[in-house]
């Protein structure tokens, strides 16, 4: 492992990929400050630019912006109380009023350097954990792939938050839009309606721009208030010995709550945070201090958004199975330059694999180094406008969709799924489900026909294979989990 990760060091520390890590850090930590702009929005816009790109480069810039989100999004969580990103939405809870009571340095200073140590942990076990995995996924045939894909996505379309029928029927409508195009074994137009142009299928970028780009904009249109800046100084950044008495427990649990729920498709980094902030407060002897201005209440979240951030990679640079919209549009980026993740990446490509991995360690030093001098520039970021910001977003999200095939068609589709995913927003429907399952979904149908082609068509090779059938198994269970929840609700409510 240490002989892999000198080659990726060398990949990762060449002035290119350095630039490009440098970028993705910055771009990512302004993104997570600025409420109303999240990393998928953001990676789908600049999907278009990495046509150009090695992998290794694309992916050490995506990336960047992902995790480099995770360390904006504490900024306006505790200075503003407005969390900039989602996996923030917890540090609100304590960050703020560290604030108000004149400890805001101590605040981003703590959630600064728990990041740190979460982050290089989380990358630490994605070096681990990896090759391990990729050597037991390499046992897996045809009938096994179809039922990890199908856990895989179960747990994406249950764990990803509010209702579980809705993420249901997001998650249904995004493999009905993978079906559109030729049948990947019999050849056969389907859904196209006649229209040439969707022979070859939705092209995931420009649905991607579409659902979080447009969408993203005509949202945030209707809350055009600007958050006010903080006009205070802010003093003493480096923690106290005695906030890193109370932190340090805090930071470890929350790093490896975040790390093992980053690993589940659909887990990610706002469960794993109100998990680690939770535990913190059970286990606290002092809990009435949690939501006053606890300090462990903000290290522990932060620590675990940000394993999770990391963690999420192991899943699709392992399995092929991307967990959480973002991690999606990485697929991407790789499926692009012709690489599929999966178990044969770390053998077939070892220097996409081993320069990403060396490139989090070098992107989270960057990070350390860079968010807590900047802090006054992240403020003043606030200050723009989000009308200039909302039209730059357009501009951007309608030359990519252009650019991705030279076709006007595909800006439409974009439009379509922009005002589409408008409305779903409206509705309380989840995008991620939809996305994931649009990935996921030709790959689900592929490992299907080529079992029942294996088994001459007989569905108990699911069954009969003990590894698929344990797979299918924990997704029933996890399939089955909302509807027991209801029940027992139903029947509280009866007494």
């Amino acid at each position: 492992m240490l002989e892999n990760l000198a080659s990726g060091f060398s990949i990762a520390l060449t002035p290119w990929n350095l630039a490009y890590a440098g970028f993705g850090a910055v771009l990512g930590t302004a993104i997570g400050v600025l409420p109303g702009l999240g990393p998928p929005a953001t990676i789908a816009m600049l999907l278009p630019l990495t046509y150009g790109m090695e992998p290794v480069s694309a992916v050490i810039m995506l990336a960047g912006i992902f995790y480099g989100a995770m360390y904006g999004g504490s900024t306006t969580s505790i200075l503003l109380n407005i969390p900039g990103e989602a996996g923030s939405v917890v540090t609100c809870l304590d960050g703020y009023r560290l604030t108000r009571k004149g400890r805001a340095g101590a605040a981003l200073g703590i959630a600064a350097i728990g990041s740190f140590i979460a982050g290089t942990l989380g990358v630490i076990g994605l070096s681990l954990i990896s090759p391990i995995l990729a050597d037991f996924a390499l046992r897996f045939g045809p009938a096994e792939y179809f039922s990890l894909v199908l856990l895989g996505l179960t747990m994406a379309v249950y764990l990803s938050g509010g209702s579980a029928l809705k993420g249901l029927i997001m998650g249904a409508i995004g493999l009905l839009i993978g079906t559109v195009g030729l049948d990947p074994v019999l050849g056969a137009e389907r859904y196209t309606f006649g229209i040439s142009n969707l022979t070859d299928g939705l092209d995931f970028v420009v649905v991607a721009m579409g659902l979080f780009g447009i969408a993203e904009v005509l949202d945030n249109l209707e809350a055009p208030e600007q958050p006010v800046a903080l006009k205070t100084g802010i003093k003493g950044i480096l923690p106290t010995l005695e906030d890193w008495k109370k932190s340090w427990g805090a930071i470890t649990r929350g790093s490896l709550f975040g790390f093992f729920i980053g690993i589940l498709p659909g887990g990610g980094a706002v469960i794993s945070s109100f998990v680690a902030y939770a535990v913190e407060k059970r286990i606290s002897k002092h809990p009435e201090q949690f939501g006053h201005g606890a300090i462990e209440g903000v290290a522990a979240p932060e620590a675990a958004n940000n394993a999770a951030s990391v963690s999420s990679f192991i899943p699709l640079l392992t399995l092929g199975i991307p967990g959480n919209a973002s991690i999606a549009m990485i697929l991407v980026a790789l499926m692009i330059h012709g690489i599929r993740p999966g178990p044969q990446l770390i053998e077939n490509h070892p220097d996409v694999f081993w320069g990403a991995v060396a490139s989090m360690y070098v992107g989270n030093f960057m990070l350390l180094a860079l968010n807590l001098p900047l802090v006054g520039l992240w403020v003043k970021l606030l200050r723009v406008p989000y009308n200039i910001l909302a039209l730059l977003v357009v501009v951007i999200c309608i030359v990519g969709a252009y650019s991705v095939n030279n076709s006007t068609f595909d800006v439409g589709v974009m439009i379509v799924f922009g005002i589409l995913g408008y409305v779903l927003r409206k509705g309380g429907f989840p995008a991620a489900p939809l996305i994931l399952a649009m990935i996921l979904g030709p790959i689900l149908e592929r490992s299907l026909q080529q079992a029942m082609i294996s088994s001459a068509g007989d569905p108990l090779i699911f069954l009969e294979k003990p590894m698929s059938a344990g797979l299918l198994l924990v997704a029933a269970l996890v399939a089955l989990t909302p509807l027991v929840s209801l029940a027992r609700s139903g029947r509280a409510k009866a007494a």
